[in-house]
């Protein structure tokens, strides 16, 4: 049995775009931060039964047992391999954090894969499997900053670290506003955010954000990161809400933390937000004010969960 742990991470530039839904392939670059505090533990062995697979140790017959099999048969079949496997993941990434469980469950899945067979494979076809199982997933390869490199084709899709061990004192705070299951998936909310007469300008944009992220993290800017990560999170939502038919994932208590987080920075607490498909916000901001903006948040919500996460590393193979 080979156990491989990988951790989830948030896009500080989106991805919001499929250029080839099979591949998962994107129509834009993005750039992520990789979380200490969410991951997915996951072990492949041989059986002499059929494919079963375990999520928290309970057995899985539905649509995710069928999803994880499509995506280890396609491995199967490139390697050659004909086992019946044995799969367990323990994922420990609460469901209303807001952060997608599919990025560490696929690249602990690619890696644990690679890691039973034995195939030495390097990090950057890891990350071109990962990324066949969850687009998200081809950045939780790697700790610290990472890039999805768009690329044309399935072999020039993949990411790569930017710094693995950064020194910037950044925590993320997870504000857990909506334990609900959304409305409107992800897969869905792309295909509808084409139709935004503001898309292409958003994605005309790509390259240039990419480079001035990448700019602040190699001068440990934060400033500069934090108002980078909120604009492109805003501009994200803007095309949603300009798509026809327009739509969002915000909810009242969405606009009320994001103001509370414009009332505080107004106090002086430097702090930004960001935030992917879905209600809950994520609060980028630095060590020496995280327990001031938890107490603030925590005055406002009524018994609101806040999980603070910093820089988390790449896969970990743990034994």
């Amino acid at each position: 049995m080979n156990k491989v742990r990988a951790h989830t991470n948030i896009a500080l530039i989106k991805y919001w775009g499929k250029a080839d839904t099979l591949l998962r392939l994107p129509l834009m670059s993005s750039l992520s931060m990789t979380l200490d505090a969410f991951y997915t533990e996951t072990s492949i062995e041989a059986t002499d039964g059929p494919d079963q697979f375990y999520l928290n140790g309970s057995l899985q017959d539905d649509r995710t047992a069928k999803r994880v099999f499509k995506y280890l048969n396609l491995l199967k079949q490139n390697y050659g391999k004909i086992d019946n496997l044995l799969v367990k993941s323990d994922n420990h990434v609460p469901t209303a954090a807001g952060l997608a469980s599919s990025s560490s469950a696929f690249a602990a899945m690619a890696a644990a894969f690679d890691s039973y067979y034995q195939l030495n494979l390097s990090k950057r076809d890891l990350s071109i499997w990962a990324r066949q199982g969850s687009g998200s997933a081809s950045r939780s390869i790697f700790g610290g900053f990472s890039i999805w490199q768009k690329g044309h084709d399935s072999a020039s899709s993949y990411a790569y670290p930017i710094d693995e061990n950064p020194q910037m004192d950044l925590h993320l705070l997870a504000i857990e506003l909506n334990v609900k299951k959304k409305k409107l998936s992800s897969t869905q909310g792309m295909l509808q955010a084409k139709s935004s007469p503001f898309f292409q300008t958003w994605l005309d944009r790509n390259e240039q954000e990419i480079s001035q992220m990448q700019d602040a993290i190699s001068n440990n800017d934060f400033t500069k990161l934090g108002e980078l990560a909120e604009l492109n999170a805003n501009e994200m939502h803007a095309i949603n809400l300009s798509a026809q038919p327009g739509f969002t994932y915000f909810e009242p208590n969405t606009l009320k933390a994001i103001n509370i987080v414009h009332e505080l920075r107004s106090e002086g607490i430097e702090c930004y937000y960001t935030l992917d498909a879905g209600p809950n916000l994520k609060i980028l901001c630095q060590l020496r004010n995280v327990k001031f903006i938890k107490n603030r948040f925590e005055s406002v919500f009524d018994n609101v969960n806040i999980i603070d996460a910093s820089f988390g590393p790449g896969i970990t193979y743990l034994d």
